[in-house]
């Protein structure tokens, strides 16, 4: 038969979808198997309502075969076939979807659906091969039929000889180029990897004869080389099993088949919806964090499924960033899909799903902090930074969401505490939940800053994460009760201690003018200290940016060398204050040289480094001599 044109469509427009609307050449694959599990769901659905039909799922399948000498790899089915004039109207016609059009015409049931909604999949196939041929016996006819194309330029369609029903497509696959390599379309390895990553929960068996190498019956030492006809997908997804069937081990199984991690899961989210919008969820909560999680090459997001078929690796639209680390998958039934059914169309449904599984895992975070603590603070000491990190980040939109899942190391506890714990335990008249940062609790517990607020009996939360400040910054307060850091200027606490230090900052003025000059900008003032107790000096810092916010921010590649206002406080009771005032009063060089040595050493205990370290050296030779 004389080759026909393609209805209505243009070279242009093939030679588009063939390399354009695909990412990736590999998804042929999946697009031709989704096709034959429409012509198999077809004669399902033909055999609800005719008596004469019977389906025996065992029949039905689909085969993948690979003749490497002839270039040819074959992909056929036991489906319900195309006729001649099908077969000019589904793939004649460009974008004509002979499963949709069938699902529109049926009711469809059992949980079942048809995959193919555009019509265009089948001409993916032409990415990877120069002619694509399709042999097909229609259900009930006697004849089949031979449709064949190179393309753009058209097609024929001829009858053919064909004993079953079903459809065979032979891809002659193209030779390699310099860019490209074709042959792995031939390998079986490859073809096996395809099916796996996109098709494995395909409801019907996908076969493909492999080959191998095992050791002898009988025999330990002998081996021998074997050729067999294998089913290659798993067919039945986990997630569509009922709860009830499935044990932690199957859970923790089918972590490890999708390679999620190499750690056992924490938890596992099974979610089942079947309401506007349907879908299935598996989610895990990794043990361990995953060696990439900090860099750019971690990829956050959801494996995404469209009735069993994956359609993204990463979904990253599922997750928001503060719950990045969870893995797992979603399958829905409902998803606007564009024809290359690799991205949404539209993402209300998207955003849907979204919505409720952030509040699903956030429930369960929560039930897993309140019956099993122990997990949790394996949980959090993985990704609770992450979680700090969502309280700061988007100007702290998701702050409310989070609050209750953070942790920090309490004084009095010497154990992680949530603030809603802390908040509990405060005494009446507690004004501020009290915070110290610092890089570590052994060097926070050694604090001067820490003296007055530790006297009172007050628990303070030790901030040991570089982002842990800039969280509770964000907070600002948690239950009304706003957060001070002990190195606050004001700690609302030292009403004991004012009016004596009042005094002593009056009687003291000219001494702590002189050694806020000596210190030539590098603090803002000088004044007495009301929380100090046993030791002489301490640094304090006035305004929003605290000294270990400093630190933060100019450890970054691309700091600005951000100061905070820092003030340095004298304990007035301390031996090294009458020094200070004897050489005030005798010999002003040697207060010089008091100031400098005990703002360097205010800056050793904040863990900042020392401007001139050779002067610091110097110095304290002086003093010893």
């Amino acid at each position: 038969m004389a080759k026909k044109e393609f209805k209505a469509e243009s070279k242009r427009l093939l030679e588009m979808m063939i390399n354009s609307i695909y990412s990736q050449k590999e998804i042929f694959l999946r697009e031709l198997i989704s096709n034959s599990s429409d012509a198999i769901d077809k004669i399902y659905y033909k055999a609800l309502t005719d008596d004469s039909l019977t389906f025996n799922k065992d029949d039905y399948y689909i085969k993948i075969e690979a003749d490497k000498n002839n270039r040819l790899l074959k992909i056929s089915d036991t489906g319900i076939g195309m006729t001649k004039e099908e077969l000019e109207n589904n793939l004649g016609t460009i974008a004509k979807s002979g499963s949709l059009a069938f699902k529109n015409e049926n009711e469809l049931k059992d949980g079942h659906d048809i995959i193919g909604q555009f019509g265009v999949g089948f001409y993916s196939a032409f990415m990877v091969a120069d002619v694509v041929t399709v042999i097909s016996k229609a259900l009930g006819s006697d004849v089949a039929y031979k449709w064949e194309s190179t393309g753009a330029d058209g097609y024929s369609i001829d009858p053919c000889e064909k004993e079953t029903v079903g459809t065979e497509i032979f891809l002659k696959i193209k030779e390699n180029t310099e860019d490209e390599s074709y042959d792995e379309y031939l390998e079986e390895y490859r073809l096996k990897s395809i099916i796996k990553k996109y098709s494995d929960f395909i409801r019907y068996p996908i076969k493909m004869e492999v080959t191998g190498r095992r050791p002898k019956e009988g025999s330990e030492n002998e081996f021998e080389d074997y050729k067999e006809e294998q089913v290659i997908n798993s067919m039945v997804p986990i997630w569509r099993k009922n709860k009830s069937e499935l044990t932690d081990v199957d859970y923790e199984n089918f972590y490890q088949e999708k390679r999620y991690g190499f750690d056992k899961p924490l938890k596992h989210i099974h979610i089942s919806v079947d309401g506007t919008v349907r879908y299935n969820a598996i989610l895990f909560i990794p043990e361990n964090i995953p060696f990439d999680y900090y860099s750019k090459e971690f990829e956050k997001g959801l494996e995404l499924y469209s009735s069993g078929v994956l359609i993204m690796e990463k979904c990253a639209d599922l997750l928001p960033d503060y719950f990045s680390f969870v893995k797992g998958m979603v399958d829905s039934e409902d998803l606007s899909l564009n024809i290359s059914r690799e991205i949404l169309q539209q993402d209300k449904q998207l955003k849907f799903i979204a919505k409720n599984i952030k509040n699903k895992i956030k429930r369960e975070l929560e039930g897993l902090l309140k019956n099993n603590r122990e997990k949790y603070e394996v949980f959090f000491n993985s990704f609770g930074r992450q979680l700090k990190f969502g309280v700061y980040n988007d100007f702290g939109q998701d702050k409310d969401v989070l609050q209750d899942l953070l942790m920090f190391y309490s004084s009095k506890e010497k154990k992680l505490v949530t603030l809603d714990e802390y908040v509990s335990r405060m005494p009446e008249e507690q004004k501020y939940i009290y915070y110290a940062t610092g890089e570590s609790i052994e060097r926070i517990e050694k604090l001067p800053q820490t003296e007055l607020v530790a006297d009172k009996g007050y628990e303070i939360l030790y901030l040991t994460d570089d982002i842990d400040e800039f969280a509770i910054k964000m907070l600002m307060n948690y239950k009304e009760k706003e957060f001070k850091s002990v190195s606050s200027g004001d700690l609302g606490i030292e009403e004991e201690n004012k009016d004596s230090a009042d005094s002593e900052e009056k009687d003291n003025k000219e001494l702590f003018d002189f050694m806020k000059e000596a210190l030539a900008g590098k603090v803002k003032d000088v004044k007495v200290s009301k929380r100090l107790k046993s030791h002489p000096v301490c640094l304090t810092a006035e305004g929003e940016l605290s000294i270990e916010m400093e630190k933060v921010l100019n450890m970054m590649p691309n700091n600005q060398n951000v100061k905070a206002e820092k003030v340095l406080e004298i304990n007035v009771n301390h031996d090294v204050f009458q020094s200070l005032k004897n050489a005030f009063e005798n010999d002003k060089d040697k207060l010089k040289l008091y100031t400098n040595l005990l703002y360097n050493q205010a800056l050793l205990i904040e863990g900042l480094p020392i401007g001139d370290p050779v002067e610091f050296t110097n110095d304290i030779c002086k003093v010893m001599v």
